[in-house]
């Protein structure tokens, strides 16, 4: 594991095989976006659970989303896992809210 990995501000995992991305906690206004750096899992599994408008509106802070209801059985699952990437599909309840 290297020593300057950063965590995901999500899940809290880190490693040199866990892939990392910035999730710009305000979508669609990414110039001015302050970002978040989370694991891929993570990333995938905030966009299949909120929409653009939710994020922009609601959760556009790592603590709102960590503390989401709709993301707490996840983070309590990825958190016990070395899984480095999952299926994510978005549910009809998001799509229909799109």
């Amino acid at each position: 594991m290297a020593e300057d990995a950063e965590p995901c501000a999500l899940c809290g995992r880190y490693g040199d095989r866990l892939p990392m991305e910035r999730h710009h906690l305000v979508p669609e206004h990414r110039d001015e976006s302050p970002v978040a750096v989370v694991c891929s899992p993570c990333h995938d599994q905030l966009h299949a659970l909120f929409t653009n408008d939710e994020l922009i509106e609601t959760y556009h802070t790592v603590e709102t989303l960590r503390a989401a209801d709709r993301m707490q059985s996840y983070l309590d699952w990825i958190r016990t896992t070395n899984k480095t990437s999952i299926d994510v599909r978005t549910s009809n309840d998001v799509r229909e809210r799109r």
